[in-house]
């Protein structure tokens, strides 16, 4: 079980976008892509048979995921994720600082 899952709020560590909020929309391994962090400018032929118009467009790039921390609402800040086991047998992960937990 991985402590960074898609549609977690994680935040920016380091980097040019440090601080940002966003939500995970993608992992790849040790990268995830987040919604509105790390963009980049990318430039674009136009295809006139698909409909596409040319010139720049904004993309978002993947970001290591030693870079970003899981998001806690309630202390507004990163925090460490932790994992236990319910009485049922089920795995879960939780927030270390408020002993929360953060899948339902």
């Amino acid at each position: 079980m991985q402590k960074i899952k898609k549609d977690d709020e994680v935040i920016v560590i380091t980097g040019k976008d440090k601080g940002k909020i966003g939500r995970v929309t993608k992992v790849l391994g040790n990268k995830v892509l987040v919604e509105g962090i790390n963009q980049s400018k990318k430039s674009q032929k136009p295809n006139p048979n698909a409909g596409i118009s040319g010139g720049f467009i904004s993309k978002e790039m993947p970001i290591d995921i030693s870079n970003i921390g899981i998001y806690n609402p309630q202390i507004k800040k990163v925090d460490k994720v932790g994992f236990k086991f319910l009485e049922d047998g089920k795995k879960i992960r939780y927030f270390k600082s408020t002993n929360e937990n953060i899948d339902g």
